[in-house]
């Protein structure tokens, strides 16, 4: 099979996203070597350290088209697609080229999560707009969509009625390299680069205020905990106030927010981490906490929603808004060695359920169902 897949997230984003795009571009040419895969992109851009497997091609605009690559990939890039030859077409971010129809390609849409559906006050009216006209007419022209968890799925069918049987549930894996115990001599590498303090609780993600910083901060002045906090991920407004309501308590100094991360740099911040804290109102899947199970950290993040998908029962779970319950599982993984122990190895064996070979098995049987 000739597979093409949207690559402009892959060349472009850094996380979220485009580690799903790589992720799965890559684990596909490992696992599935017998096709031939094809990346579609406005521009190639700077890989975000991404080695394009051997043999894989790459398409971008030529001419006059390579003038505007958002309108490319609504209504150029089908004729690419076209002449390329591709079986199937696979949007690995929510959406498909308008036309798609036009193609001779069967087409897959990975469908993420529909959060402005959930939580509308998190986003502009013309991006609630956006996103609802583009995602749900790709759900409609796709032959397949692939779920990242069965709580997207529910999702798709219950908000935009689209039909169960068209619905494959495909779970995200993450990169191997968190799976490797990172040497000392690395460690004490990135601990100086950054700046890190001996004990930190560690948060990885957007600093926005869907993923709910502020509750860990909150249970740190509620605790009074000598320890700190280490967040990772893109600046916003909201890390501002993050900042300020930590700083006008007496502990932003032991706030540090670290942005533009590289990814090589991450699994030894993550394996350095007393606790990984991800208390997110909504997610489509949440991988980071995923990250961190393979890490080895203890884990706290949000009761029910996709996360006990995500972290099975390796995890404490808390109320989003309940500050009381975060401080006692931040007392918890802090204090009892015995709790932590059965968490990481809870946590190792449930991670062994997102395995790249299975990952691979499960796409490819959506792409030979289609052919």
């Amino acid at each position: 099979m000739n597979i093409g897949f949207d690559a402009k997230r892959l060349f472009f984003n850094g996380s979220g996203l485009g580690n799903y795009s790589r992720s799965t571009v890559r684990l596909l040419s490992e696992y599935a070597p017998e096709n031939r895969y094809t990346l579609f992109t406005p521009k190639e851009g700077n890989r975000c350290g991404f080695r394009v497997p051997d043999g894989a091609g790459i398409v971008t605009p030529q001419g006059v088209r390579a003038l505007s690559g958002s309108l490319w990939r609504s209504y150029g890039m089908s004729r690419a697609i076209r002449l390329s030859g591709v079986d199937i077409y696979h949007g690995l971010s929510n959406e498909l080229p308008a036309d798609i129809g036009r193609t001779r390609a069967r087409s897959v849409v990975t469908m993420h999560d529909i959060i402005f559906v959930h939580h509308p006050e998190l986003y502009k009216p013309v991006d609630r707009w956006l996103y609802a006209r583009k995602y749900s007419r790709s759900c409609r022209d796709a032959d397949r969509i692939v779920a990242i968890s069965r709580q997207t799925a529910g999702d798709l069918i219950n908000y935009w009625h689209v039909p169960e049987e068209k619905i494959d549930v495909v779970y995200q894996g993450c990169d191997p390299v968190f799976e490797r115990t990172v040497g000392e001599r690395q460690r004490r590498e990135v601990r100086a680069a950054y700046g890190l303090p001996e004990r930190y609780i560690l948060s990885v993600g957007t600093i926005e205020e869907r993923k709910n910083l502020m509750l860990t901060v909150r249970a740190m002045v509620a605790g009074r905990l000598d320890i700190d906090l280490v967040a990772c991920g893109r600046h916003t407004r909201y890390a501002d106030r993050v900042m300020e309501y930590a700083a006008a308590h007496g502990i932003g100094s032991r706030v540090r927010m670290l942005h533009s991360v590289p990814p090589g740099d991450l699994p030894a911040i993550y394996q350095m981490a007393c606790a990984f804290v991800y208390p997110s109102f909504y997610e489509g899947f949440g991988i980071p906490i995923l990250e961190a199970l393979h890490s080895r950290v203890p884990v706290i993040t949000t009761r029910g929603g996709v996360f006990p998908e995500t972290g099975g029962d390796a995890c404490i779970y808390v109320d989003p808004e309940n500050t009381e319950e975060m401080l006692h599982a931040l007392e918890t993984v802090l204090g009892d060695t015995g709790a932590v122990g059965d968490m990481v190895a809870k946590g190792t064996a449930y991670a062994r359920n997102f395995r790249e070979p299975v990952i691979a098995a499960n796409l490819t049987a959506v792409y030979r169902s289609l052919m």
